[in-house]
């Protein structure tokens, strides 16, 4: 059972949620009273609580999702809160759906989407992985975050070829290694508010890292926001090298270390935006004349389920007529299904642009 003082925490935190006019995250959405009633005293075998899932947006009321899950089992512990977001975040996935088995297909029926170098600045393909038998953030503790990274940083030693590189510590980084890092846009920093409050940061920057090949085409993050962001990028759009490259890693780092994995969503990791294939493939590209109109570029984006985000992602804008063009849907389809929508709507965008 939760303790007194964090249904007291509890609470406070529904009461705030609830009185706010301002809020508008799916948190606010499916947390019912009849749904807080039932999850406020339930804890997982890890020992998360009701507490730990909403604390980031009970605290930032202008979350768009609002919840984080702190453990794998919380999927499941706090389902009647969990499942009712996921459908709505990706896009009708209901509790009776089943996430398909990993299957990243044949690379070779991906191509480079801009031969000619007109449009498209870079390629980047990332996924989100969790280590099997770890909690996440919010219940780690410090000896875990460095087991974890010792774990990865073994493994990752034995790259090879062109993913062979150098991983570097946040910890007692050196201020020119650090600043090489920010400049290459490879190094991320300390949590935001959402994270802060969702004591995502605990001991930081103990068991954080990064990784990155000699090229720089292929970077790893450890401990930051999952347990490793796996990420392939290069300028220019050959979506068969970057997709291929980003495949090769993820099954060398699963020899040696089981990922956690749900029958039915997938691969977990700490947001539930962010389970199934996890995979957001993404272009940085200019489209001139498609997008003089904003509205209509999504709207034509959006026909081919692909997401328009400013060049720096998110709640961003556009800078010299720059957008980041990414997949939208990563439940419900496989690996290989995701990027392909990906290619395919961003050669149908290509396509619009020349005709115009």
């Amino acid at each position: 059972m939760t303790d007194q003082a964090t249904l007291d925490k509890l609470n406070a935190g529904f009461k705030r949620l609830q009185d706010s006019k301002e809020c508008h995250s799916l948190l606010k959405k499916y947390l019912t009273q009849d749904v807080f009633d039932k999850l406020k005293s339930r804890k997982t075998a890890m020992g998360a609580t009701l507490l730990d899932v909403i604390q980031s947006g009970v605290e930032n009321l202008d979350s768009g999702c609002g919840v984080y899950a702190p453990d794998a089992e919380s999927y499941k512990t706090f389902g009647e809160l969990f499942d009712p977001i996921i459908e709505d975040y990706h896009g009708g996935f209901k509790p009776t759906d089943k996430h398909p088995p990993c299957d990243f297909g044949d690379i070779n029926q991906f191509v480079n989407v801009d031969p000619e170098n007109k449009y498209v600045i870079s390629t980047r393909v990332r996924c989100g992985r969790s280590l099997q038998g770890y909690p996440f953030n919010p219940c780690l503790t410090e000896a875990q975050y460095k087991e974890m990274q010792d774990k990865v940083k073994a493994q990752l030693a034995t790259f090879e070829g062109e993913l062979k590189g150098s991983y570097f510590p946040l910890t007692g980084m050196d201020k020119k290694t650090q600043q090489q890092l920010i400049d290459d846009h490879f190094l991320f920093k300390e949590g935001d508010r959402f994270l802060q409050a969702a004591n995502a940061c605990r001991y930081w920057p103990t068991g954080r890292g990064i990784y990155h090949n000699d090229a720089k085409t292929f970077l790893m993050w450890v401990n930051e926001e999952d347990h490793l962001r796996i990420i392939s990028m290069q300028k220019g759009g050959d979506l068969k090298q970057i997709f291929g490259r980003l495949v090769k890693a993820v099954k060398h780092i699963e020899q040696k270390i089981p990922f956690s994995h749900d029958d039915r969503l997938g691969f977990l990791t700490f947001c539930p935006t962010n389970l199934g294939t996890t995979i957001r493939a993404s272009v940085h590209i200019k489209l001139p004349k498609l997008a003089a109109d904003r509205k209509k570029l999504e709207e034509v984006a959006g026909k081919y389920n692909l997401q328009v985000r400013g060049t720096a992602g998110e709640h961003t804008e556009s800078v010299g007529g720059v957008y980041d063009i990414s997949n939208k849907r990563r439940m419900g389809l496989t690996e290989y299904q995701a990027v392909k929508e990906m290619q395919d709507g961003i050669l149908e965008l290509i396509k619009i642009e020349k005709s115009m």
